[in-house]
């Protein structure tokens, strides 16, 4: 589990509300139920507007994603490549159909898959290349999605102010009421905004963020099998794959080797 995804929109919680204590606020004075509803509910009903009704509902399965899917772990892709480029040097590449059950990827395995089954070079790159497309857009959707309920909350935040300061505005006889009303009026512009900084635009910055390492991935795995395919030497397909990771952790990975 990616336990900095929860953590994080729990410690942005915490210290609003903290730092609303410390000035001297009470708790109770940001509970707004109403206020919660407008904009909750108003947030939520105007991306149903803007995306399909399977797209709306992906978003407990996307939230689920993101909280728990970890970054790809691109050392140990490149160590499963080049034992498998090793394992084909020696025993050919039919050898490899009896090693597919032990590559958790499903990708890598359909793409080793295609090399076992004989397709041609460019076939591969072809139909692989067509699958990563297709998945990065699927996943640009729920970006989008997430994206677009931040723009909304703030907006939503506001409108529910404006109907809290029109029942004010039509409550003027009592004085005495006045400031606590207005300040009850504005709890659903901090909702608003709260919860498009807090919840909907860091969610999908880690839904694009977990779409963009997946896409580099994919295309480390391609460029790792059609080597694979061509004969390449495992050293060479080793340093061809180490230029989509980051230099320290080539160092690292080399450092380990020599240990």
């Amino acid at each position: 589990m990616e336990i900095m995804t929860p953590l994080g929109i729990l410690f942005a919680a915490t210290c609003l509300i903290a730092g609303f204590l410390w000035e001297g606020g009470h708790a109770s004075a940001l509970l707004a139920p109403s206020a919660f509803v407008i904009v909750i509910g108003g947030t939520i009903g105007a991306t149903v507007i803007a995306f399909s009704t399977s797209e709306v509902l992906s978003m407990p399965k996307l939230v689920k994603t993101a909280m728990t899917k970890k970054l790809p772990d691109f050392s140990e892709t490149i160590n499963l490549i080049v034992e498998l480029a090793e394992k084909a040097r020696r025993e050919g590449l039919l050898y490899l159909d009896s090693q597919l059950h032990t590559i958790e990827d499903p990708f890598l395995r359909k793409a080793m898959q295609l090399v076992v089954d004989g397709t041609d070079p460019e076939m591969v790159r072809s139909i692989l290349e067509t699958e990563v497309y297709a998945s990065y857009e699927r996943h640009q959707v729920g970006v989008h999605i997430f994206e677009a309920a931040g723009g909304y909350a703030p907006t939503m935040g506001i409108i529910g102010t404006v109907m809290g300061l029109v029942h004010v505005l039509g409550s003027l006889q009592d004085p005495d009421s006045l400031g606590p009303a207005i300040a009850m009026a504005f709890i659903a512009t901090l909702y608003g905004v709260s919860s498009a900084n807090v919840f909907w635009l860091p969610i999908g910055g880690k839904l694009k963020n977990l779409s963009k390492k997946e896409l580099i991935l994919r295309e480390m795995m391609i460029e790792g099998v059609l080597a694979l395919q061509a004969g390449y030497n495992p050293s060479i397909i080793r340093e061809r794959l180490n230029a989509f990771i980051k230099p320290g952790q080539v160092k690292n990975q080399a450092d380990e080797g020599e240990a």
